[in-house]
């Protein structure tokens, strides 16, 4: 019998664990992609499962007196019909950004007066909204509930979308002018240049606006799902009307259920939903050199290896994007050959001709509208206006005292947390939960500690409007100091910059126009949310201060419409005062001097 070395026994026994090592590995390989098809199949089930059930419920005969359970066991169901409301009223106010912005931004001779009005609706607080937009949504489904969810949903699409529309038209503003040349060169379509150029270049702004405004929708979304109008009391089933009702009747562990429950959802979608869309926006940065810092996520890690999503993309998505493309590409042809046989003069005169006819028109509605406007004015009185002067400059100072305060925080952490994306995986859950707790649950709170310590009304609706705008700042903030080129930044280094010349080279004029973006959706923030801060209700007592804001919230509950229409149009004629005489200026410095590019 020959005896082997013990070496060779030894190696013997690793080249054997070694294979079967390598043949688990073969397995899980083999297993893995399995798995995740598995994981997109049961997220597939679960989005259907949950749409018959919203259907269901809104097909269903309206429910006049809804009566909110304060037991804990409501709160999943509650919880899910919040998130689908703020979720089609997200997907509304996206669909609104992207087409309001991209005609803001290539419609020359409409752009001043599209770019008004933005400021003046995002001026007009939700509550101004209220009125009309719930009795026309009840009046198109009088026997139905979806007339009051669609109520709903377009009261949070008006909290909520005003600050995408800005994100995107800014965005479409500073796109280098290179980059446009190059789409006409190859000769693109309007839609082939938004989906490969336009939308990608403004994707990073885009997402921390989105993250901005459903943190918003969740701010508003006590005051969307549970309110008083006239002698008509309107409550849906749902968070917001949860915490609303535990804080009117002071139930502190109701207060907590609510708030528990909703820092899970906003969690759960951090991690589902917007890591993996910061993720894949970051290679959508305008740099020459790729940063070694990237964002990750497990999430899109999933999507992107997974073999039955990859398929359907390879069979549907692809072919139908480029015969999409193809068709575009030859109707573009065609259309410039009529426009040459034609001439050029006979085209130009009949578009000419379709906006002088579409301006009488407009004009004629917006005449109507304002003699209505007047008609309606007439029963308020002298010292009303008195009032409403008073208050609006009460709220003015208090605006512009807010902004101060969250800019003087915001900016530094901003651009901490765009520049190190291991404090962003840390700090940007914190920030979506501290933006999306409705400040008004915890208002009772702050405003006995306040009270305790010699303030009141008048200091805490400065910490309340500071509690819902900040937040606008802080995400702009972060989108810019993540959207400044990575080879800047190297730049910077190789010349061993100093702190301040880091910051006045590299930092300012990088995050210029997403600053200028952040502080104008504050400032209509902030107005927005005097309606709470300024007059609050707990325990069947109202606190109120001398505001605009307070104006407005009391003229809706005791159903004063002219006095409602005229707070909202001082409220509107102050907001878009401002924005003239400050931020457009701005705005356009930062389409000039302060963007990338030639």
């Amino acid at each position: 019998m020959i005896r082997l070395p013990h070496r060779f026994n030894r190696l013997q026994t690793l080249g054997s664990q070694s294979r079967e090592t390598l043949a688990r590995t073969q397995v899980l390989e083999r297993s893995w992609p399995f798995f995740l098809d598995l994981c997109i199949a049961a997220i597939g089930l679960a989005c259907f499962y949950a749409v018959v059930r919203i259907a269901m419920f809104w097909a269903g005969t309206a429910e006049p007196d809804i009566v909110i359970s304060l037991r804990p066991r409501a709160l999943p169901l509650y919880a899910f019909y919040s998130v689908v409301r703020i979720g089609l009223a997200y997907l509304l106010s996206l669909v609104f950004a992207v087409g309001y912005g991209y005609l803001a931004a290539y419609n020359k001779r409409a752009e001043p007066i599209m770019i008004a009005i933005l400021d003046i609706l995002q001026s007009i607080p939700v509550l101004s909204f209220l009125p009309g937009v719930m009795l026309a949504m009840v009046a198109l489904f009088p026997t139905r509930q979806l007339g009051v969810e669609m109520g709903a949903i377009v009261l949070i699409f008006t909290g909520s979308v005003w600050n995408m529309a800005f994100s995107f038209y800014s965005s479409l503003k500073s796109i280098p002018k290179e980059l446009v040349e190059a789409t006409g060169i190859y000769r693109f379509s309007a839609f082939q240049r938004l989906v490969q150029l336009e939308l990608p270049y403004a994707a990073i702004g885009l997402v921390w606006n989105s993250i901005m405004s459903v943190a918003g929708a969740w701010f508003f979304l006590m005051a969307c799902e549970m309110f008083h109008l006239g002698s008509r009391d309107f409550r849906l089933p749902g968070l917001g009307s949860y915490l609303q009702t535990a804080a009117d009747s002071g139930n502190g562990a109701g207060i907590a259920w609510g708030l528990g429950t909703m820092v899970a959802i906003i969690v759960a979608t951090d991690q589902i939903v917007w890591r993996p869309l910061i993720a894949w926006s970051d290679k959508f940065k305008f740099e020459a050199v790729e940063s070694n810092k990237r964002v990750s996520s497990p999430i899109l890690h999933l999507l992107t290896h997974s073999n039955a999503l990859a398929s359907v993309l390879r069979h549907t998505t692809t072919p139908l994007s480029e015969s999409i493309y193809a068709r575009l590409a030859a109707r573009r042809e065609r259309k410039l050959m009529r426009l040459a046989e034609a001439g050029a003069p006979a085209g130009r005169r009949r578009t000419a001709v379709l906006q002088i006819v579409l301006l009488v028109a407009v004009s004629g509605v917006v005449l109507f509208a304002a003699f209505q406007a007047v008609q309606l004015l007439r029963p308020v009185q002298g010292s009303e206006y008195l009032q409403i002067a008073k208050g609006a400059l009460a709220t003015f100072l208090r605006v512009n005292l807010s902004l101060a305060l969250a800019a003087a925080w915001t900016i530094p952490v901003g651009v901490a947390i765009g520049f190190h994306p291991r404090l962003a995986r840390i700090a940007q859950p914190l920030a979506q939960i501290a933006a999306s707790v409705p400040a008004t649950a915890l208002f009772p709170v702050i405003l006995i500690a306040l009270v305790q310590i010699g303030g009141g009304m008048g200091i805490g609706s400065i910490a309340l409007m500071l509690l819902g705008t900040q937040w606008y700042i802080l995400f702009n903030v972060i989108a810019g100091a993540m959207a400044i080129p990575s080879d800047l930044k190297e730049v910077a280094t190789l010349f061993h910059f100093t702190t301040i010349q880091r910051w006045k080279t590299v930092i300012l004029p990088g995050i210029f126009p997403f600053l200028i973006t952040g502080m104008v959706t504050a400032s209509g923030g902030a107005w927005n949310a005097s309606i709470i801060a300024e007059y609050f209700r707990v325990k069947n007592q109202t606190l109120q201060t001398v505001g605009l804001g307070a104006q407005i919230s009391a003229a809706t509950e005791s159903g004063k419409f002219p006095l409602l229409l005229l707070a909202t149009i001082v409220m509107a004629l102050m907001v878009v005062t401002t924005n003239r005489l400050v931020w457009r200026p701005l705005f356009r410095l930062a389409e000039t001097r302060y963007k990338l590019g030639n």
